[in-house]
This record gives structure tokens, C-alpha cells and sequence, in this order.
């Protein structure tokens, strides 16, 4: 265990910003599901643009990494791409 002052807030802040990091991971999992559950094309695109929205915020905040939030944006986009065109 640490003795110093300043290891032990550290320790403390790492645990609130995990729990913290956590819960946004799982938002974010339930909302790409709800994306991918979808099969109503106007219902998938407002849902993408909150997950993409979502990703951006996360991606930013250094929570995931840039390069997996394009990843995937890309995969939700490809599923309403394909709402659209099974619509059309």
C-alpha cells in the first residue's frame, strides 16, 4: 500500500475515473446493440447519429482510442447503408 499523500490520491482518482470510464464503455455497448438491432431505416439513423455523437465525445476524452471510434462509426454506418438500400 502507499504511504505517501499524493500515491494515495492518485490511487483514489484512478478508481473514480475507472468507474467512471466503465460506466461510459457500457453506454456506449448498449447503444452500438441498439444500432445493429434495428431494422427500421428512420429509427437507425437517429440512433447513428447518437452513437456517433457518442464515439466522437469518447474518442476525444481519450476513453477508446480515435482509431477504434472510426471503426466503429464505420460499422453502424455500414448497417444503415444497408437499411437504406433494402428500403429503397
Amino acid at each position: 500500500m502507499a504511504h505517501h499523500s499524493a500515491s494515495i490520491k492518485s490511487i483514489r482518482q484512478d478508481k473514480s475515473r475507472q468507474a467512471r470510464n466503465r460506466s461510459y464503455r457500457s453506454e456506449l455497448r448498449t447503444m452500438t446493440k441498439k444500432v445493429l438491432a434495428t431494422t427500421d431505416q428512420a429509427a437507425a439513423e437517429t440512433l447513428y447519429q447518437e452513437a456517433s455523437s457518442l464515439l466522437d465525445k469518447m474518442a476525444r476524452r481519450r476513453i477508446i482510442h480515435p482509431n477504434k471510434a472510426a471503426n466503429q462509426k464505420s460499422r453502424l454506418a455500414l448497417h444503415r447503408n444497408r437499411l437504406a438500400a433494402k428500403a429503397s
